[in-house]
């Protein structure tokens, strides 16, 4: 079995902003899967249950807001009974630019307060996480009011496909697993501009 968390903030007040585009990954994710999210308590998440390519497949969007997501996480490997190796993490990153996806098995925070609050919570880094591009903000900007803010309609076409990327993706993880799918997903949806300013 392995667990897939998407990282976001309940409420409509956030939906569709860029720091919930782990939430949006999810959701697409379970329509391809034709599976449906429902309340689990236990966990302070939206929990839809599923199978690909013969894999027993967990997806979670914790509702707890992002700064404390860690608990909800902690909570949800504990219940499913599933190893930190098997939980991939989706999430933003302001240090990649828009629409790029990059996963890794490992690493720090990056400045991420919802990976940083699930490493402290679980007590490890050593889990994977798929990060997507939401760039950085234009200086003088606030760096919380940008991320709390909806895509621009110039930037939505690359929103769209680096969803549909994502979810390529995690299906490809799910069946794979992560060294297999960094060699694909890193190199086929890398840019003509190398390199980036992350510290995983």
């Amino acid at each position: 079995m392995k667990l897939i968390v998407g990282l976001g903030n309940p409420g409509l007040i956030y939906a569709g902003n860029r720091h919930n585009i782990g939430f949006t990954v999810l959701k697409s994710l379970a329509v391809s899967l034709k599976i449906v999210f429902k309340r689990e308590f236990s966990a302070s998440s939206l929990v839809a249950k599923g199978k690909i390519f013969e894999e027993d497949l967990v997806l979670a969007m914790p509702q707890t807001f992002m700064n404390l997501s860690g608990s909800a996480v902690k909570a949800l490997l504990k219940k499913f009974k599933i190893p930190p190796e098997k939980l991939l993490v989706v999430c933003d990153d302001l240090d990649l630019e828009l629409g790029r996806i990059k996963i890794r098995p490992a690493g720090s925070s990056g400045g991420h307060r919802g990976l940083k609050s699930i490493i402290e919570q679980i007590g490890t880094q050593d889990f994977n996480r798929l990060r997507i591009g939401i760039s950085r903000p234009n200086k003088g900007r606030e760096i919380t009011d940008f991320v709390l803010s909806g895509f621009t309609r110039s930037e939505k076409g690359q929103v769209k496909e680096a969803v549909e990327k994502a979810v390529e993706c995690c299906r490809f993880w799910a069946e794979k697993g992560v060294t297999e799918t960094m060699n694909i997903y890193n190199k086929k949806f890398c840019n003509s501009k190398e390199g980036d300013k992350s510290n995983e």
